[in-house]
């Protein structure tokens, strides 16, 4: 879980926490809906904040257990490929 620590995500309440930026509002949608296929395509849904337009803070955490787990920390990742191919900056 290293890893996703230098990546910009946080530990906040067994969950982890990462805030976004992205371009425009557009973008920022187009995002969400590429987060929400790879969430769907591995049954594990994040909880998705959109704000001031443009910034999206995904948090993620296993409900049923309460805590953080392997499936959190493959989203977390998934997340980030995401990020990363869309060239937004």
């Amino acid at each position: 879980m290293n890893i996703l620590l230098d990546q910009g995500w946080s530990e906040i309440d067994s969950k982890l926490v990462k805030n976004y930026l992205l371009p425009n509002f557009i973008e920022a949608i187009n995002f969400i809906n590429l987060v929400a296929k790879e969430a769907e395509s591995i049954d594990h849904h994040p909880d998705i904040m959109l704000y001031n337009y443009k910034n999206v803070r995904l948090t993620l955490t296993t409900h049923a257990k309460r805590k953080i787990t392997k499936k959190d920390i493959v989203l977390a990742k998934l997340i980030d490929k995401v990020y990363d191919s869309m060239k937004v900056f």
